[in-house]
This record gives structure tokens, C-alpha cells and sequence, in this order.
């Protein structure tokens, strides 16, 4: 029988007890706060604490929250003389209570707008709901609130400008108006313009062009929001690099404000198919209906790894980095832009366990301790 030494035994294992509840007490949030914030966005029953163990893993791993959608317009402001802060309140709160950084999303957007919103017609009333409505919202959480996406998307894929209601009603001088308006009732508050794909050349021209019209204007504007809705291979990371430094030239502050991963196919990549019910349940377009292959998980992780990765090159010029969603089950990208598909672009599966790619984000921390 072989003699084991009682002593070495104790010690190596409270070593390995010790390590392991090291790397389980870790966190993104504490590995990454001497970097930036590490945000995600909660849903309405997130924000009411109606899972414990969602509530859990959001308290320990984020630094940062945007609510998902309750505080767009049709929400927080569905009729002309008629507010509705329940939630938004209640979001504060939860902020507030975790000690956490808090981002207003959003105040000027054409999509997600209450009917009557989108029925106006005339200069004079659409600068008196943009003034009421910004006044409103960002005076009520006036020192709760550090940064708001003041307009999100207001751009074409080339760089021109969306032909929104706002637009239409006021030309491009709402852009430049609405950061104003945001100013006055939150000095201290960043403001940020967000948008998706302006990492893409021709987009990130004309988000550079709306930037300076902003400044130029006397519009105070702290940051762009880049979204962040990538794929395992697109954009480049030497793409995504040129937008941080481009921005960054500008004098303001980078953030990844939405970002997932999406490791489905893309209907739009299929030259002359059109994206319509045809797609609906086709096995082709909902490879991984049950779990993610290794081989994925291992795709995704490298993904994760390298976007991180230029993240910490760039720390100085990103000011927060907020997943879109707490874990898998949650991602809006099961039902977009196709519904009922599985999809698995966080760093949390739908049971909330930790995936390689959360792993992947984490080691680049450890690595360097």
C-alpha cells in the first residue's frame, strides 16, 4: 500500500478547494473594472426580479444595465398627455439598489413609436413632443441616469439619412436639437448617438459626417453607441478596430452597446431567396434546435476572444461594453429575422450556465495575472 502524507494531502487539497472557489467567485464585471463596463439588458420581468437565479447571475456578473425596451417611447409615453414610468421606475431602482452604472435607451427613434407619434405631421408639434418628451424623461432621472442614446439609427446602410418622422417633419436639424434638448435637462448626463452596422465603411462615413454636423451645431454629444450585432465572421476586426480610432479622433467616447453573436445562417446571404414564411421551420435555417455543437462553441468563443481582445488594446477610448440580453433564452435574435429559431449568441446558455465563449472573455483577464 502506497503511504500518502496527511499533511501534503490537507494542503494540496485547500489549495485546489481555494482555487476553485477563486475562479468561481470571478466575475466579468470585477475582471474587467479597471477597464470598462461590462453591461447587459434587461427585460420587464428581469427588472422586476421575477427569477432569482437570473437576478443572481445579473447581480454578480454586470456593472452596467439598458433596459431592453421599456423605456422606448411607446412605452413611457403612449399617448400625447399621458406618461407611464412604472417600469422605468422600477429599473432605476434595481440600478440603484446593485450600485450600478445606468443607461437611458432611448429618446428620439422612428421604430418602436406610439401610434400617435407616428401621426404627426407638422414642424411645430413635432418640436413640441421632441421638447416635451426629452424634458420630460431625462429631467425625471436627472443625476440617476449617467447616459442616454439621445437619437438611435437614424441612418441607411450608405450613410444617408433615414427618412424618418422626424426627418420629414424637420430635416436634418432634429439630430443636432434633440442632443441640445438633452443638455439642458442633464448636464452631467453623456449622450451618445447609437446605430448598428456603422463599424461598416459607407455607414461609418456617414456616422462620422452626423457626428460633426452635431458639434458643429452646438449639439453636445459624449459618444457613439456601436451595436455590436455581429457574426462568427463579419465584421473584420480590422474594421471594427478603424471605427474605434475613427470615432475615437472625433473627441468622444466608444461604446459596444448591444452586442451578441449570432452563429445561424443568414437568410439575406441567400442570392435571390426572400425572406418571407418559406423560412419558417426549415431545418437548413435552424441548424441547432436542440444545443450548440462543440465545434461551434469552440467558433464562438474564438470570437468572443478576439473582439475582446481589441477591446482591452483600445480600453482608453470604450467607455462601456453591454451584452444584448442576460443569457441565450432571452436573445431577440431567436425570433429575427426569423421566428422560432434557436440561437446562441451570449456568453450564458438558457439555463444560465457559462459557456466557452464567457470563458474565453474571462482567461484574457487571467492570463495577464
Amino acid at each position: 500500500m502506497k503511504f500518502i502524507n496527511p499533511y501534503l494531502f490537507v494542503v494540496t487539497t485547500f489549495l485546489v478547494v481555494s482555487c476553485t472557489s477563486q475562479k468561481e467567485s470571478l466575475s466579468l464585471k470585477e475582471a474587467y473594472k479597471n477597464d470598462f463596463y461590462i453591461g447587459t439588458a434587461l427585460s420587464a420581468d428581469q427588472i422586476e426580479e421575477k427569477n432569482a437565479q437570473e437576478d443572481s447571475l445579473i447581480r454578480k456578473e454586470f456593472n452596467a444595465i439598458t433596459a431592453e425596451n421599456i423605456m422606448k417611447s411607446m412605452y413611457v409615453h403612449p399617448q400625447k398627455d399621458q406618461y407611464d414610468f412604472a417600469l422605468a421606475d422600477k429599473f432605476i431602482a434595481y440600478g440603484e439598489n446593485n450600485k450600478m452604472f445606468l443607461h437611458g435607451h432611448t429618446l428620439i427613434w422612428h421604430s418602436q413609436l406610439a401610434p400617435w407619434m407616428e401621426k404627426i405631421k407638422d414642424s411645430t408639434e413635432m418640436k413640441a413632443f421632441m421638447k416635451d418628451h426629452i424634458n420630460t424623461v431625462v429631467s425625471r432621472y436627472k443625476g440617476k441616469i449617467s447616459s442616454w442614446d439621445v437619437v438611435n439609427e437614424a441612418l441607411n446602410e450608405d450613410g444617408t439619412l433615414r427618412q424618418s418622422v422626424f426627418l420629414n417633419t424637420l430635416g436634418e436639424k432634429y439630430l443636432a436639437d434633440a442632443f441640445k434638448l438633452a443638455a439642458k435637462a442633464d448636464p452631467k448626463a453623456a449622450l451618445y448617438y447609437n446605430d448598428y452596422n456603422i463599424e461598416e465603411p459607407a455607414k461609418r462615413a456617414g456616422a462620422i459626417n452626423l457626428i460633426k454636423k452635431i458639434q458643429a451645431a452646438g449639439g453636445k454629444i459624449d459618444g457613439v453607441g456601436i451595436q455590436g450585432h455581429w457574426r462568427l465572421a463579419s465584421p473584420s476586426l480590422e474594421e471594427i478596430e478603424k471605427s474605434i480610432l475613427e470615432y475615437s479622433a472625433l473627441g468622444i467616447k466608444v461604446a459596444f452597446t448591444e452586442l451578441d453573436i449570432t452563429v445561424l445562417p443568414n437568410p439575406w446571404d441567400l442570392k435571390g431567396a426572400d425572406v418571407n414564411q418559406n423560412f419558417e421551420g426549415s431545418a437548413k435555417m435552424n441548424p441547432y434546435p436542440k444545443s450548440l455543437p462543440d465545434s461551434i462553441q469552440n467558433k464562438l468563443a474564438a470570437r468572443y476572444e478576439g473582439i475582446f481582445k481589441l477591446f482591452l488594446k483600445h480600453k482608453d477610448k470604450i467607455s462601456r461594453v453591454t451584452f444584448w440580453g442576460v443569457h441565450d433564452g432571452q436573445s431577440w435574435l431567436n425570433d429575427w429575422p426569423i421566428k422560432g429559431r434557436t440561437n446562441y449568441p451570449l456568453p450564458f446558455d438558457a439555463d444560465l450556465k457559462h459557456k466557452k465563449a464567457y470563458e474565453s472573455i474571462l482567461n484574457l483577464k487571467e492570463d495577464k495575472k
